[in-house]
């Protein structure tokens, strides 16, 4: 299923779910004034075509006592090395996204910790020591200021 095959109807329960994730679908029907059943049907082909990967719960990083987030740029020695190094990476518990970048550095990662010296260690005493990191460099947030989805209506739907 490509982007643009998608409807004004797949279009609302994709609205209403990036509301709230955990709305019944006879809810969701209702809300939106469809059958129950064509809820179902088009979430299973959401699901089977990979527009709607999963569910997920957001917490609360800061009430779980990470006072500090920060986004790191990882510097590879040789670029052949990518793949090796995120698999490294992902085994970092405190690194909660890892995404491939243009420029200087090829990797950039956002990191909560319970702090500053917590952040520290993490980038010491992990990050540098994984084989093909040759340097980082770490810009701390201080908050979020607003996080969503991609825009989803007809007029920004692509291939």
């Amino acid at each position: 299923m490509k982007q643009n095959q998608l409807d004004p109807i797949d279009l609302r329960i994709l609205n209403e779910l990036t509301v709230d994730a955990r709305i019944p679908y006879i809810q969701l029907a209702k809300k939106l004034k469809i059958s129950n059943t064509l809820v179902h049907q088009r979430m299973k082909r959401l699901f089977e075509h990979g527009i709607i990967d999963k569910a997920k719960y957001l917490v609360d990083p800061w009430k779980l006592g990470f006072r500090t987030s920060a986004y790191t740029q990882i510097m590879l020695s040789d670029s052949k090395l990518l793949k090796k190094v995120e698999t490294k990476l992902s085994k970092i518990k405190e690194i909660v996204e890892c995404v491939n970048i243009s420029g200087r550095y090829a990797i950039m990662v956002k990191i909560y910790a319970r702090n500053n010296r917590h952040l520290r260690d993490i980038i010491y005493e992990n990050i540098h020591t994984i084989d093909g990191v040759e340097g980082t460099n770490t810009t701390i947030s201080f908050e979020t200021a607003f996080s969503r989805n991609v825009p989803l209506d007809l007029e920004t739907a692509i291939d």
